[in-house]
């Protein structure tokens, strides 16, 4: 599969050209930022007596409550919730995986879908409450950006495209309803109230000066729950999980529905962390991990986690793939049903032609007279590449291409460097940075519990 940058040079990756599967869609609107280093909030742990409830040790069920044999239907102080509502959201992360999933996954998500719109209705319910409004124009202005960054400002292309995967332009629209109405929400019953002095973020500061040289991840993580009793019940589902997830399932798209960290609104995204900032078994399996690996589940106090690896580097120190680069792509169409023996011929034929090229000035001249295209793009970061891409184009001078790549159906192209700014060594992020950061993950946490006490409160009847 191939994705379409903004530059128009199209590259390698898991999703599709379409970005917005497994992150537009995914998530349209980041409710709070949560890019700090908060591996879980709140994890599960066995009732004791202080905790007021009372609970034996040794449980003995009286009765039987299958969830699975629920429809699936909600009335949310009154509110309903239908199987169609259900339905497509759950297309949207069916689509979002690029992959078929068994029936019995089918339905653990079916089950976690209704469980993220009672939350989403808790969330309207109560900025109405609030006399907070989002409008009508709110949320198809917010609808109109998704459907320019992923189909050119045509709106009806992704209409079509949602009816076609089996859901609704109605849907993705409530999601981004319940969304802008809980930052909304929480930027005015919540942030005004979050305080960080001063002195936390000079010492996180200082901390950052004494760290510098050492390696630090940027990771995302699924974390759920567990206590003894229930223990290996979410080591199973979290094995399922990474199952599905290594078959080519969004991660993105995984967190949101399953993660019980704070994380869970951003796909689970930790953001940049050391290891002195994760749990110790989750620093550990850090340092043993490459970049686009994913690992799990890991054992932590209160339950398991799911690790990726996106990326990694030295803090403070700079790193060759911050280089921004101008690059050609020099690119043509394979014929349709062509068999393996003639592509691997013309993909031959098409790296010797690249090799004639005298260099990016002679390219869009040479290209046309064996039935290439040329795409150029002068703010490439090395980074944003795919990690074979970012190592072939390391290793280059200006004037040289990688080698080929692609395949038949999406064709076949090479990148030519015509220029490259290497990076500085960095300060690290500002005193403001550092203060915002820290702010965020204090709202993050407060909306979690906030969001608990909706569900507390909530008159709640299942069909």
């Amino acid at each position: 599969m191939i994705s379409k940058l903004k530059s128009g040079i199209c590259l390698p990756s898991k999703g599709s050209c379409r970005t917005f599967l497994a992150l537009a869609i995914a998530a349209p609107l980041a409710m709070a930022s949560t890019s700090s280093v908060s591996a879980q909030d709140g994890p599960g742990v066995p009732v004791s007596e202080d905790d007021g409830l009372n609970v034996p040790q040794q449980v003995v069920m009286l009765g039987h409550n299958d969830p699975n044999l629920r429809t699936a239907t909600a009335k949310v102080n009154g509110q309903v919730i239908t199987g169609t509502d259900v339905d497509q959201r759950l297309a949207l992360i069916l689509a979002a995986n690029n992959q078929p999933i068994s029936d019995e996954e089918k339905a653990r998500l079916r089950l976690q879908v209704l469980r993220n719109l009672i939350d989403e209705t808790l969330q309207i319910q109560e900025a109405k409450a609030q006399e907070i409004e989002v409008s009508q124009a709110d949320v198809e202005q917010a609808y109109a950006r998704v459907a320019t960054q992923n189909f050119g400002q045509d709106t009806a292309a992704m209409d079509a495209y949602l009816r076609r995967i089996g859901s609704s332009p109605a849907s993705l629209k409530r999601q981004i309803e319940g969304e802008v109405s809980w930052q909304r929400l929480l930027g005015r019953n919540v942030q005004p109230f979050i305080n960080v002095s001063e002195e936390e973020v000079n010492e996180l500061l200082a901390r950052l000066q004494d760290a510098r040289g050492t390696k630090e991840f940027h990771l995302a993580e699924i974390y759920l729950s567990a206590t003894p009793e229930n223990q290996q019940a979410v080591f199973e589902n979290a094995r399922r999980i990474v199952e599905q997830l290594r078959a080519g399932g969004s991660f993105v798209a995984y967190a949101r529905q399953f993660s019980e960290a704070s994380t869970a609104a951003v796909g689970g995204d930790l953001g940049w962390v050391r290891p002195a900032q994760l749990p110790a078994e989750l620093a550990t399996t850090a340092r043993e991990m490459q970049r686009g690996q994913l690992v799990g589940p890991v054992a932590v106090p209160g339950g398991f986690s799911i690790l990726y690896m996106i990326d990694e580097r030295q803090v403070l120190m700079a790193d060759p793939r911050d280089a921004v680069m101008s690059l050609k792509q020099i690119s043509i169409d394979l014929p349709k049903g062509i068999s393996e023996a003639d592509a691997r011929k013309r993909v031959a034929s098409f790296a010797a032609a690249v090799q004639n090229i005298k260099g990016c000035g002679d390219a869009e001249t040479a290209a046309p007279s064996f039935g290439a295209t040329v795409v150029t793009n002068d703010q490439i970061r090395v980074r944003t590449l795919p990690a074979a891409l970012q190592d072939a184009l390391l290793q280059l001078s200006v004037g040289q291409s990688t080698p080929p790549f692609g395949s038949a159906d999406d064709g076949v192209r090479v990148l030519m460097l015509c220029g490259r700014d290497d990076p500085q060594s960095s300060d690290g992020p500002s005193f403001d940075q550092l203060m915002s950061q820290l702010e965020d993950d204090r709202v993050g946490k407060r909306a979690q519990r906030y969001l608990r006490d909706l569900r507390r409160d909530a008159i709640i009847e299942y069909n």
